[in-house]
């Protein structure tokens, strides 16, 4: 039996749904209804919109996801005036003020507090700039992520910029290819960091050489199966498949469609291109895709061209484009920290001005949550740094907020268990304060999911943590499990869980304690993840030893209990929602 989404789907799915949106929006909120509500939330998706949680009846979240996170020039700040207008909610986040977009971490954007009457002119005004929606979310090709400098980076072995864009080009709103069982998520990566990071993408093409017809020629090898969700994380396999760029879409579009056939559509749990190749074998996945899905001979792979991965690869190098670079044009680019993702409105009109007053006005996003100013002229480069808005954006930070990512948390998602955005600028703050990096670390990673969907990649970080309830003192309790030693690179692994329900207030004291016991206990110049693969999880929860330390957490409770964490009065039944297109507040059956 197919699932309720699979049925919804068959109903209305696609570009058919985006009349719906309009005609509720015309309409108003309180038009959807309510036994209906689930199914239409569900299709909205596919247009880039994820209603937001209990207690934010009638708002939405709204993603834009540029290929490979490039914004063209004018792009941020259509997008930042649109956060100025749009995203601004009934309540203040305390760090982040009203209005603001957040950077994901697969390049795309996030604006939230959008209401269902307001999204017709959105996207009016994204089509305005070259900017859409569409497929943003849903059960189709999201966002395509990739090196963020591609095409202007001196360590690339072919154009990834090129096949990005015909990738977005064919498979966006293509018919054929916008209803599959689920997301599906593609990288392509041209350069010898590995910043795309195709291990944990469902299709990964990952440069390779090798003689075709004679010819030594540079394209990709192919890797399926990849992803973090749940507890169930899959780095992707080699299917043994070599595809010149010429050949790199129909290849895509074939796996594409392959899942689309034999995908899980009765369990959406089960329902990801990982569970297909652990059932079948990456073998069967080539000898089904040459059979049935490609009207060409398949080329064996090639020589990896992915062994010198830097991108997070937990050693000394830093690999994450943050700082000034030079370009192989003779200009630079020059990499901002934007912690955990979130830039407010009026910073990112500024940071818009400034990318076009000392370079091409170009923006790109980083799967680190940060965002790049190229094509700058070293004649700009002095200015440019002197600016006041990259003290707060810097293309220098300290380790402990380099490394810092986190999810949407209980502030708007209701899968998340726990607080996260402030959370973790509240961590790396104290971090830098009161703890020494052991020497030669320049590179250090925490990430903090709310949840196990893994939207802040905890399982590939030198420290994950991860949403959970405790009990302290007798009292409920946000908390963290705290996962140790993952990271992509040449040898990639995922985090070990090493110790679980940490109460929030005591993980600070523990990060402290975990580097102080790394320092005196490493051998030589062992790096970090180096140190944590040589012991069990034993030896390793014996080390993190949480602590209570002067760090003070003033989100210790149930936030998802809470209408918004951050109200004054965030009890459920002092929520303003559902509201009108003016906020007003709206009746409801309760």
């Amino acid at each position: 039996m197919p699932s309720d989404v699979e049925t919804w789907k068959d109903e209305v799915y696609g570009t058919a749904i985006r009349e719906h949106v309009e005609r509720f929006a015309e309409r108003g909120w309180e038009s959807i209804p309510e036994d209906e509500r689930d199914a239409w939330f569900e299709r909205f998706k596919w247009y880039g919109l994820y209603h937001q949680r209990a207690g934010q009846e009638s708002y939405f979240m709204m993603r834009i996801g540029p290929p490979n996170g490039v914004l063209e020039p004018g792009q941020l700040r259509a997008v930042a005036e649109l956060a100025r207008e749009y995203a601004t909610g009934p309540a203040e986040n305390p760090e982040f003020g009203d209005g603001w977009l957040d950077v994901t971490t697969r390049q795309a954007i996030q604006l939230h507090w959008i209401r269902i009457e307001d999204v017709p002119a959105i996207f009016d005004a994204l089509a305005d700039a070259g900017l859409s929606t569409v497929q943003a979310c849903g059960d189709s090709w999201r966002n395509i992520v990739g090196c963020p400098v591609a095409g202007k980076d001196e360590h690339e072995h072919v154009d990834a910029l090129a096949l990005t864009r015909e990738l977005h080009d064919a498979f966006k709103r293509n018919e054929a290819h916008s209803n599959l069982p689920r997301k599906w998520k593609v990288s392509v990566t041209g350069c010898d960091e590995g910043c795309g990071q195709g291990d944990i993408n469902d299709l990964a093409f990952e440069p390779a050489e090798k003689v075709v017809d004679g010819e030594r020629v540079r394209g990709y090898n192919v890797r399926v199966g990849g992803g973090l969700a749940r507890n169930e994380p899959r780095f992707a396999k080699d299917i043994d498949v070599f595809v010149t760029p010429e050949r790199a879409v129909d290849v895509a579009g074939g796996i594409s469609a392959l899942f689309r056939d034999h995908g899980n559509r009765e369990n959406r749990y089960a329902a990801r291109m990982k569970f297909l190749v652990d059932e079948w074998g990456p073998e069967r996945v080539r000898e089904v895709l040459r059979a049935e899905y490609v009207d060409f001979d398949l080329e064996p792979a090639g020589e990896d061209l992915r062994s010198s991965y830097s991108y997070n690869a937990g050693g000394d190098g830093k690999g994450d484009h943050v700082g000034v670079h030079e370009q192989v044009d003779g200009n630079y680019y020059v990499g901002l920290n934007v912690l955990v993702g979130r830039i407010g409105a009026e910073e990112a009109v500024e940071l818009a001005a400034l990318a076009a007053e000392y370079g091409s006005g170009e923006v790109r996003l980083t799967q680190r949550q940060n965002v790049i100013l190229t094509d700058v002229p070293g004649g700009n480069l002095d200015d440019l740094l002197a600016e006041s808005l990259l003290d707060r954006y810097s293309p220098d930070p300290h380790p402990f907020q380099r490394g810092s990512i986190a999810c949407t948390g209980t502030e708007f998602c209701s899968l998340s268990i726990v607080e996260t955005k402030n959370r973790m600028v509240r961590f790396s703050r104290w971090l830098v304060e009161n703890v020494d990096l052991p020497e030669g670390v320049a590179d250090f990673h925490v990430h903090l999911s709310g949840c196990t969907a893994s939207c802040a990649q905890p399982q590939i970080a030198d420290v994950s943590l991860r949403g959970m309830k405790a009990r302290k003192n007798g009292d409920p309790v946000e908390a963290l499990d705290i996962g140790l030693g993952g990271g992509l690179g040449e040898d990639p692994q995922f985090a070990s869980w090493v110790t679980e329900r940490v109460p929030a207030d005591e993980v600070p004291g523990a990060i402290r304690n975990l580097l102080e016991n790394f320092a005196a206990e490493r051998a030589g110049d062992e790096t970090f993840r180096e140190f944590v693969a040589a012991r069990d999880d034993e030896e390793l929860a014996a080390l993190v030893e949480p602590e209570e330390t002067d760090y003070e957490d003033p989100y210790m409770h149930n936030t998802k209990r809470t209408w918004y964490p951050y109200a004054e009065d965030d009890a459920m039944e002092a929520s303003p929602a559902p509201a009108s297109a003016d906020g007003t507040s709206l009746p409801t059956d309760d």
